[in-house]
């Protein structure tokens, strides 16, 4: 189905800069997403027809439709994130390709291309409206194309009462991108059995398994002397921090990796010789096998702190979520009703696990089982991202046929 609104509500939405920043000690991390919440949010929650429409200081704002027919007494959540990852999100300039003819797309002036031969993707789209960046940004369909799904599903329902549909909660919350946002979701105030984040991909994504995530923050204190007389006496820390890494499964790098296999990302090395610091995350879809990639590299830090014979190298882990399979596995009831969903309406489902997370993965294990459907959006993260327009329609089409799922 086509919707009026929905092309004109993504390009107002990707023009605000809502970039978070993982360096802010506030929730939300930046200003922009307070007021994009506030100003350009809540407002048309109102005018799309929710009711009891708040934010709240979890930087989350909220609103219900209350369900129209007393048979369906599910009440069923969707929730996407306001903010857009590290990349240049100031001046969003989209381009709005019609009938794209399966060529390449030059990026505005900035010399940057979409090309079928780099980006096999773009061989889905032909005879469809695409949505890009100017080269020069990121697009933010990650996740404003979820939003204007969400607020265009409600929209349509609100205008159309003869859909039948039960209780809907919405939910638009900050810092997704950094890791922190669903930390303060407030599950009870939700209230909802189960909930869906539209914060996935292409076309026909539903997804429950996502990798459970520990980041890692090594310290390696060395000892500086003259390099002319440091036989026996200098202390190494930046060749303390190679011989760490060194130590670590040669393969299990991103790079390296698909499906089910997880790994060690070093994201970051910084020091000299008195001092250095690494930054790793740390991902595998397996408890045991998380667990036991955090146990490997602290008997990593351990034995090279016994064979320098002092506390050296430091090692700082930190969970950052968990597989939300094992959540959602013990009542399948809502990826059953997505996959149904899209099968009525003649989409494929694609269920595979996410070599990522969602806020789902965290409010999952809050109580409130969070699977993850699709978007739209493609090369998320960065100026080559797009979206297609048929495909935003065709999630707004499923968001409405989980709301009136009837057993």
């Amino acid at each position: 189905m086509t919707y009026p609104n929905l092309l004109d509500r993504f390009l107002t939405y990707v023009k605000v800069n809502t970039r978070s920043d993982e360096h802010s000690t506030t929730t939300p991390s930046t200003q922009s997403q307070v007021d994009f919440a506030t100003n350009v949010l809540i407002p048309e929650m109102k005018r799309v027809g929710l009711q009891n429409v708040y934010y709240l200081p979890n930087g989350f704002a909220i609103g219900t439709l209350p369900a129209n027919d007393p048979s369906l007494t599910r009440k069923i959540g969707f929730i996407s994130h306001m903010d857009t990852a590290d990349f240049n999100a100031e001046g969003v300039n989209p381009q709005v390709i019609e009938n794209y003819d399966g060529g390449v797309i030059e990026l505005g002036n900035s010399g940057f291309k979409l090309d079928p031969a780099d980006f096999k993707s773009l061989e889905k789209y032909p005879g469809q409206t695409l949505i890009t960046t100017d080269g020069t940004t990121l697009l933010g369909a990650d996740d404003k194309s979820g939003i204007a799904e969400i607020m265009t599903a409600i929209e349509y329902l609100t205008a159309h009462p003869e859909i039948k549909h039960c209780e809907i909660r919405v939910g638009f919350g900050p810092d997704e991108e950094i890791g922190v946002g669903a930390n303060k979701f407030d599950a009870d105030d939700f209230d909802v059995d189960f909930a869906y984040t539209v914060d996935g991909g292409p076309l026909g994504e539903l997804q429950y398994e996502t990798f459970s995530a520990a980041g890692s923050e090594v310290h390696f204190q060395g000892r500086n002397v003259h390099p002319g007389t440091a036989k026996g006496q200098m202390v190494n820390a930046l060749q303390l921090a190679i011989d760490f890494h060194n130590q670590l499964p040669e393969k299990d790098r991103p790079e390296l990796t698909e499906g089910y296999q997880g790994f060690y990302h070093l994201m970051d090395v910084t020091g000299s010789v008195e001092e250095a610091r690494a930054s790793y995350i740390i991902r595998d879809f397996e408890k045991d096998a998380f667990e036991a990639r955090k146990e490997a590299m602290q008997s990593i830090a351990d034995k090279m702190n016994q064979e320098l014979g002092s506390d050296r190298v430091t090692l700082n882990l930190t969970d950052q979520y968990y597989n939300m399979k094992e959540v959602i596995e013990k009542d399948m009831t809502p990826i059953t009703i997505a996959k149904a969903v899209m099968e009525d309406l003649g989409i494929t489902p694609i269920i595979e696990p996410i070599r990522g997370g969602t806020d789902g993965s965290k409010i999952s294990f809050m109580g409130i089982p969070t699977p993850n459907i699709f978007a739209g959006g493609e090369n998320m993260h960065g100026r080559f991202e797009y979206v297609s327009l048929q495909t935003m329609e065709r999630a707004v089409d499923t968001i409405i046929g989980i709301v009136a799922y009837k057993d």
